[in-house]
């Protein structure tokens, strides 16, 4: 499987990097902005900025179709969508690293199986954990869904909101974006996108 491939190649190259040309490049950054690297406060913290890395971007070391690998058929007949709303996202923006926080709804409608519900929450945070775009991050979530489970459609939603906007550049502090993503039935069935919609929006 394509998923399995990339992240097999993601952490090849990683392998190709020590932990201590890590904290050097750390070292060198903390040059620039005119601190000293060696001071006091400052010698313990281009590890700490690695471990720090480390779990920020310990996305890159899972196969996120993993999750989706055990799934149920024992559920009586239901075919209608489920969803799991508000799962919480921190990630960070491809372009500034800057920190990405917000929330995912996902939906699914099952063609004769469901998988658990933290395994969707598990999906979205593989993902999450990786530098990022919203728009990419969306689509990987549902597609990464559609393909393991084949159900009869998927449905994403991601509303976060951009440091790199922000705290940066524009310095908007209320602006949060939202991406939408719909496969499946979603996709060609406005009835079950406009419920799907319905029900993420309520209180």
């Amino acid at each position: 499987m394509k998923l399995v491939k990339d992240t097999d190649q993601i952490n090849k190259r990683k392998q190709e990097v020590s932990d201590e040309r890590a904290e050097e490049a750390i070292k060198t950054i903390i040059t620039w902005i005119g601190e000293d690297p060696e001071r006091e406060g400052l010698k313990s913290t281009p590890k700490r900025v690695i471990n720090a890395f480390k779990e920020y971007f310990q996305g890159y070391k899972e196969d996120p179709s993993k999750y989706l690998k055990k799934t149920f058929t024992e559920v009586e007949g239901y075919d209608d969508m489920v969803i799991e709303k508000n799962i919480s996202i921190q990630s960070h923006c491809e372009h500034h690293m800057a920190p990405i926080s917000g929330v995912a709804h996902v939906a699914y409608i099952p063609s004769h199986k469901v998988v658990g519900l933290s395994k969707l929450a598990r999906v979205v945070e593989v993902f999450a954990k990786r530098l990022q775009t919203q728009e990419r991050l969306t689509m990987q979530i549902a597609k990464t869904i559609m393909t393991v489970l084949q159900p009869r459609g998927v449905a994403v939603t991601v509303d976060a909101s951009h440091q790199c906007m922000t705290n940066r550049g524009v310095k908007k502090e209320n602006t949060t974006t939202v991406t939408n993503y719909f496969l499946g039935a979603f996709k060609d069935d406005l009835s079950f996108q406009n419920r799907y919609l319905r029900y993420i929006n309520k209180d």
